[in-house]
């Protein structure tokens, strides 16, 4: 199986407005999976229907019973991230600011702390007209968005049969969910665009996946918007060896497909067109056939 993570180093690029398309493209069954779980919305580009959910549970919350504490102190005292709180009720905790670490219980005397379970998503299971999709939806404020990453990402391989491709739209960014996503892929595609912060973060990222020996594509999206740098972007690329899969231009067709709830791919606006030339420099560089 040929496993494809497309990412950025910025959010707002068009990373998942690639995805779509190419997963509308790309000939052959494939398995999808959306590992951007701070922010999924893969599922909101490409028709499916959802067959399962399950519950998600990251990091345990410590719990304090009130009937056996005395109310010491020690375990506020230890806790570094001030997530126990003095009410008129006791001592609570916060499970906004509970990192799981479980001092707390080791240093509770009438051990009236326990660490408990911590519902923190749901991890669903879709179908869609090229395969198996994988997405999840992390509650707000809920951490462990890596070890999400890593469930949905096996849960897609669970999926995925003899299916002969794993597309996968990632996070934006170089943080836990980024390298969780890079992890095992065989190919990265970089969606960019010419824009300062932007072309800050795609150096950033790069750095990051070198550390993966992936191998690395590039799309600069919205590109005649500042052909001056979309140039600058190629001369990077064509010295750190990165491969310019294409560009695409700024279209309002984008915008009416997304809004739409489907991949701007089934017109022929000059994205549309443009993205079918990034998969075809894609599918040729891979040998994928079908």
């Amino acid at each position: 199986m040929i496993r494809i993570a497309v990412v950025s180093g910025k959010g707002g690029t068009g990373k998942t407005v690639v995805t779509a398309a190419l997963a509308d493209l790309i000939p052959g069954s494939l398995v999808l999976a959306d590992c951007d779980v701070d922010a999924a919305n893969l599922s909101l580009v490409i028709p499916h229907e959802m067959k399962s959910a399950r519950p998600y549970f990251g990091m345990q919350c410590a719990e304090i019973d009130t009937e056996t504490c005395t109310g010491c102190g020690a375990c506020r005292a230890y806790c570094r991230f001030d997530a126990i709180e003095e009410t008129e009720n006791g001592l609570k905790v916060n499970p906004l600011l509970c990192e799981g670490c479980a001092v707390c219980e080791l240093v509770c005397p009438e051990r009236a702390v326990t660490m408990k379970p911590r519902m923190a998503g749901e991890i669903y299971a879709s179908s869609t007209s090229r395969g198996p999709l994988s997405h999840a939806r992390l509650f707000p404020g809920a951490g462990t968005s890596g070890l999400l990453v890593q469930e949905v990402k096996q849960a897609a391989l669970s999926s995925s049969g003899e299916m002969p491709l794993m597309l996968i739209d990632g996070p934006p960014g170089i943080g836990c969910p980024a390298m969780a996503t890079l992890s095992g892929m065989d190919a990265v595609i970089i969606v960019t665009e010419p824009s300062i912060s932007a072309v800050h973060d795609l150096r950033r990222l790069v750095e990051v996946c070198r550390g993966f020996q992936v191998r690395l594509f590039l799309v600069i999206n919205r590109a005649d918007l500042d052909p001056e740098m979309t140039a600058s972007i190629r001369e990077y690329c064509a010295d750190e060896n990165i491969s310019v899969l294409g560009t695409i231009p700024f279209d309002p067709a984008v915008l009416s497909a997304v809004r739409a709830g489907k991949p701007v791919t089934g017109g022929s606006s000059p994205a549309a067109l443009a993205l079918c030339e990034v998969r075809d420099a894609l599918c040729a560089a891979l040998g994928v056939t079908e």
